[in-house]
């Protein structure tokens, strides 16, 4: 039963993680992205804070754990976050923002190998050729995605940087996760995460934001579901995965994120759902999957040899 449970997380969180693109978009027309996070982020601590105190869950006992929890809490939180919610209220789709955040895995699997390699470990590999391909045609995809909707106003320079930034945050947060913070209490080290988020996002939404909160029953509805469901389920379900070094499980899944999003957002708002865009999500999604696959294949004829 409970092998199950833990083949059974890497698909859960992928579900889960696929409807946070769909929640900024129902939220966004509602309330300024920073002051949405900082509401979410100071609802999820009080949350883990009850929970903490109810289940007696230890907190890091050294401060170096804190200070990389913050760090890990500042990236994956606050600028993931930050770069989606932010970009979907600049007017990009949901569908096109977890495209372009769904590189993610890319960008993992060409940081590790090439690490592992300028080590010069015995089971280093440099980045393969059928690695640049896979890079080649999820760029490729992506160009086929974004391109036409450049000149429809849809992706502009800024809601693509803002997209950019979120692919950054959460891609150098696992890295920086998995390399320096040590397991801990999955509660604790969330709430960490969370608060360091709020104090990021809190001073944003009062200097860069001064539209109010409408506290429309959509909006309502995203807070509920991004604390209770995306903050306590999937972030928790995230720290796990990474803790319990499921992240390559974690990554090989993640490419499904986008064509669910794309499917859920088109039901749900009509986001226009082109040939094209079709066409170039496969290429993304093939692209994404050849360089994942191809990093396990390595890692695991490493594991052999060793």
């Amino acid at each position: 039963m409970q092998r199950s449970v833990v083949r059974a997380m890497p698909w859960v969180f992928v579900l889960i993680w696929a409807t946070g693109f769909v929640v900024a978009r129902l939220a966004m027309p509602h309330a300024p992205p920073f002051k949405f996070l900082a509401v979410r982020f100071a609802l999820s601590v009080v949350c883990y804070a009850v929970w903490i105190v109810l289940a007696r869950a230890a907190w890091p006992m050294r401060r170096e754990q804190w200070l990389h929890l913050a760090v890990t809490g500042a990236l994956m939180q606050a600028g993931y976050l930050g770069g989606v919610w932010s970009a979907v209220k600049a007017g990009i789709g949901a569908g096109t923002v977890a495209l372009l955040v769904g590189l993610q895995p890319v960008l993992t699997a060409l940081w590790v190998t090439a690490m592992s390699s300028r080590a010069g470990a015995e089971s280093g590999h440099g980045v393969s050729g059928r690695q640049w391909l896979g890079l080649l045609l999820g760029l490729a995809g992506l160009a086929l995605v974004v391109w036409p909707k450049m000149g429809t106003g849809e992706v502009t320079l800024a809601n693509l940087t803002m997209a950019i930034v979120a692919l950054l945050g959460i891609t150098i947060g696992t890295l920086y996760q998995k390399r320096f913070v040590a397991p801990c209490d999955v509660r604790s080290a969330s709430a960490v995460q969370m608060l360091a988020g709020l104090v990021i996002c809190l001073p944003l939404a009062f200097l860069l934001e001064p539209e109010a909160m409408d506290w429309h029953r959509d909006l309502v509805l995203a807070m509920a579901w991004s604390v209770g469901v995306l903050t306590l389920g999937g972030s928790s379900l995230l720290y796990l995965l990474i803790q319990r070094g499921e992240a390559t499980a974690v990554t090989s899944l993640l490419y499904l994120v986008p064509p669910c999003t794309a499917v859920m957002a088109w039901l749900l708002f009509g986001e226009i759902f082109t040939l094209p865009m079709v066409l170039g999500m496969a290429l993304t999604v093939v692209g994404v999957a050849i360089v994942v696959r191809d990093r396990s294949a390595a890692a695991s004829a490493s594991a052999a040899s060793a």
